[in-house]
């Protein structure tokens, strides 16, 4: 089974964005066991579906990712994408000047901080600029959001992001359109293994938020855990319906 993994914040405030450092480091054994094989976005959509492999992502580059959760797996030789919000490197997640109950409010990387994890071989996807809903932009706020946030991360870092994750996971046509022109990747929220002939801009992810349990990922490709992923990812469209969005 592949799979793109992906969490957002490592902290103990047990909110839907967060995983603690207990579980987080229970994670990172898993993968360094050599259970699975740990590659790049664009390496894991080349292998075929009955390998066994993962691609690590995380949204939104929060310091507690520069300070723990990429050493961490820097020490373990595994390859990770972050997906930055450029507008808003070195300040916090409080998108637009908003804050969102349930979410805490936490500090995100700064640029010195994601420079120097870029030369030592994280890969910097990505987020947009702002981190609005861009199926709601016009083209010219859209083209900024996109291939603004791309030129400002290549300035910034040195480094030209070719992956995308898409704010909230909210996608269409027209976000795909401006995304294709500028990144060869891009993420989405769905939660879901890949498959062959998955559209490479439109890419499932499985959030490790539903994976938070002790020992949960021992069962991988199982079919019990296959049975676990299909009944998240219903119960997840459910509440997405209801809510009208996602994190992200």
């Amino acid at each position: 089974m592949r799979a793109i993994l992906t969490w957002h914040s490592i902290d103990g405030s047990g909110s839907p964005i967060s995983v603690s450092e207990e579980v987080f480091r229970e994670h990172v054994a898993w993968l360094a066991s050599g259970r699975v094989k740990v590659v790049s976005l664009e390496e894991l959509l080349a292998l075929p579906d009955d390998t066994d492999a993962v691609s690590l992502t995380f949204d939104d580059a929060f310091q507690n990712f520069a300070t723990l959760a990429a050493p961490l797996l820097l020490e373990h030789g595994l390859p990770v994408t972050a997906f930055v919000v450029s507008g808003a490197v070195g300040r916090t997640n409080e998108w637009g000047g908003r804050a969102v109950r349930g979410i805490p409010t936490l500090p995100l990387a700064d640029w010195d901080s994601l420079s120097d994890l870029a030369s030592r071989g994280v890969t910097l996807g990505s987020h947009s600029r702002t981190h609005p809903d861009l199926t709601a932009c016009d083209g010219e706020q859209l083209e900024e959001e996109i291939r603004g946030a791309a030129d400002e991360l290549e300035h910034r870092t040195g480094q030209r992001p070719t992956a995308f994750a898409y704010p909230y996971g909210e996608v269409n046509k027209t976000v795909t359109a401006v995304a294709a022109r500028v990144h060869r990747v891009g993420c989405t929220t769905r939660y879901a293994a890949l498959r062959d002939g998955t559209d490479a801009l439109c890419l499932p992810r499985l959030d490790m938020w539903y994976v938070r349990d002790i020992g949960a990922l021992h069962g991988w490709g199982g079919t019990e855990f296959h049975l676990r992923l299909r009944w998240r990812a219903a119960l997840r469209d459910v509440r997405r319906a209801v809510s009208g969005g996602g994190a992200g």
